[in-house]
């Protein structure tokens, strides 16, 4: 078994799959984003406008994949981060968590 390749420039990748609409919600991102209240526009502002917290980067094994965590603030002020992955169709936001409301 091969492990999946880190990506160097994740906030780079970010932008390239919103810019090209190359991304979706799993499941139960779905759910977390329903169940904390945050629509997919403070999703895709934080995701464009966060910082990559390489600190909290995770190879999965179950997925053969790495995720990637993105924090930064909504427009509103709202303190959120976003966990995401990447396959052959593009990026997977996996979930949505609250850490502040502003």
């Amino acid at each position: 078994m091969r492990k999946a390749s880190k990506i160097a420039d994740v906030l780079k990748k970010v932008k390239e799959c919103i810019d090209t609409d190359r991304y979706y919600d799993t499941y139960h991102a779905t759910q977390r984003k329903r169940e904390r209240s945050v629509s997919l526009v403070d999703v895709l502002y934080v995701l464009k406008n966060g910082r990559h917290e390489k600190a909290k980067d995770q190879y999965k094994l179950e997925h053969e994949n790495w995720t990637y965590s993105i924090c930064g603030k909504t427009v509103d002020g709202d303190d959120l981060r976003i966990e995401i992955a990447f396959d052959e169709e593009g990026m997977l936001i996996i979930t949505v968590i609250r850490l502040k409301k502003g």
